[in-house]
């Protein structure tokens, strides 16, 4: 009798599947597109940023844990199963560029807050305010990107054209902040970019010289004009910090400069404020930077590399590229909006020091590899890209919240957009806006990952709503694949794609689908099955 009914079954749906006309057909429009067979198995972490929570999926794009973590840029997933993110906690009216954030939280597994911290001066000097990202150091200290406020008067006492000034100059402080308490921290170190800097306008001031001659410092007169107008307090805007323990170095990504820097991390405070001590001999002097030749006077823009970039990362041991350093380069740039992913080999050696013919640009010459898809691939903003363990990149156009993997060879494997925007999740088979999707940035974690171990990671069906009929999710409200329909009534799958449960005809048993019921629904007597 069993037998027969899904022989029954499974007619009735074949008939209706080629022979029932559609009353709606939708395309699926959110959540999974693409899981090949090439793609690297584990769970993509991901925060919207007109959200305030953080999804943890796995490769089918469906959800195996979530968080409420407030509103915030960058977020990672911690060994411990906690979750870090910059957060929006205060909003500061003297720092009303993009990224800003005022304080880090932090949240357990269950979504408990067990840590947060600000830093942002409210006034009456708005002298620093948190923005953009941070990283979690071996030891539990936290690095953060802080802008520094400094006033007209101290940026024409270090050499500023008054004339290319519209006010004030809002700088780079790095912190790293030991956290105290539930509530707290303690600044352990820092570094200022205002103590290493050079220029060629004013011969009275002691940091006057050929700017060529001295890779090591910043240009306090540098500035794109071609994308940001020549005085924009927000010189450096920097997007990304990042922290390599074989060099006890640092890299962050100054987004208009269109370079990434390195900084000694082993100096103390004193000697990163200095032009020497630390491993590097150099104090807190750049040890290398890359991208734009022109803002250090060893090129000029046909020789620029990075173009407004984010998320620069060292590739971690173990992967493919170990020790090379990942960059997302966004644009756009003079052949138009275009992004890419850049590779590059820094020229270091095993104790840290980066090669530099005198005269010339720091290499590579070029990338050892690159990703771009010119028309079909940009992201004017945010972003990131990430190396795993299989060799493939994981690359989150950020502005659309489109996240997609892709082989060494550039060939797609993995592809999912990002369903959730101002309002939550979107209905599958509805069109999606092109703005309020932007993700920061994505990372793939290992199914190994300390974080995961002992977690319950059972999926719970995808982000978005199932629209009403389209069982199989299919985008299709007129039919069901007669295959999905035969496993389900044999027991080889317990669910179809967009249910949580195999009761898809509502009478109760989970192992069989009522054959009127199908006919009636297939041939669009039925918009929906009973729930």
């Amino acid at each position: 009798m069993a037998k027969l009914r899904v022989v029954l079954i499974a007619l009735a749906t074949l008939v209706a599947f080629y022979f029932a006309m559609p009353v709606q057909s939708q395309g699926q429009t959110v959540g999974l597109l693409q899981n090949d067979q090439g793609s690297f198995v584990g769970y993509t972490f991901f925060s919207p940023l007109p959200s305030e929570k953080a999804y943890l999926i796995d490769n089918n794009g469906e959800l195996v844990h979530s968080w409420d973590i407030g509103p915030g840029l960058s977020s990672y997933l911690l060994e411990d199963g906690s979750v870090i993110h910059t957060a929006d906690i205060i909003y500061n009216l003297k720092y009303i560029w993009g990224g800003q954030t005022g304080g880090v939280q932090r949240y357990d597994w269950d979504g408990n807050l067990i840590w947060e911290y600000t830093y942002s001066d409210r006034g009456p000097d708005f002298e620093y305010h948190l923005h953009h990202d941070l990283e979690v150091l071996p030891n539990g200290n936290i690095l953060m990107i802080a802008w520094e406020r400094q006033t007209v008067a101290e940026a024409v006492a270090a050499g500023r054209d008054p004339d290319s000034l519209e006010g004030e100059m809002h700088s780079l402080r790095l912190i790293e902040v030991e956290p105290v308490g539930p509530t707290g921290g303690n600044i352990v170190w820092e570094w200022n970019a205002f103590d290493h800097l050079t220029q060629d306008f004013d011969a009275t001031k002691d940091n006057f010289g050929v700017v060529a001659d001295h890779p090591e410092l910043i240009d306090v007169n540098f500035s794109d004009a071609n994308l940001f107008g020549e005085g924009e307090p927000d010189w450096l805007h920097t997007n990304s910090v990042e922290y390599n323990p074989e060099l006890d170095q640092i890299l962050v990504s100054v987004r208009h400069f269109s370079e990434i820097w390195v900084i000694d991390h082993s100096t103390t405070t004193e000697e990163a404020a200095s032009h020497s001590g630390g491993t590097g001999g150099k104090g807190g002097d750049l040890l290398y930077r890359w991208g734009n030749p022109e803002a250090y006077g060893a090129g000029d823009a046909d020789d620029q590399q990075l173009f407004v970039q984010h998320d620069a990362r060292w590739i971690e041991p173990g992967l493919p590229g170990a020790g090379n350093i990942l960059v997302f380069s966004n644009g756009p740039r003079p052949a138009g909006d275009i992004s890419s992913v850049e590779e590059i080999v820094p020229p270091v050696d095993g104790l840290g020091n980066y090669t530099l013919t005198p005269g010339e640009a720091y290499g590579p010459a070029t990338p050892v590899w690159s990703y771009s898809d010119p028309g079909a691939f940009y992201s004017k903003l945010v972003s990131s890209a990430q190396r795993l363990p299989n060799g493939n990149t994981l690359i989150n156009e950020g502005s659309s919240g489109e996240f997609f993997e892709v082989d060494p060879s550039g060939s797609i494997v993995w592809r999912y957009v990002n369903p959730v925007g101002t309002d939550g999740p979107l209905t599958q088979g509805d069109p999606r806006p092109e703005l309020g999707f932007a993700v920061f940035r994505v990372t793939r974690y290992a199914p190994d990952y300390p974080g995961l171990a002992g977690r319950d990671l059972t999926p719970g069906g995808p982000l978005s709503t199932a629209r009403l009929g389209d069982v199989d999710c299919d985008g299709d409200v007129s039919s069901i694949d007669a295959a999905l329909i035969l496993q389900l009534t044999a027991g080889v799958v317990t669910s179809l794609y967009c249910q949580e449960s195999g009761d898809v005809d509502g009478d109760g048993d989970t192992t069989s689908i009522d054959a009127a019921l199908i006919l009636q629904f297939t041939a669009g007597l039925l918009n929906t099955l009973p729930a």
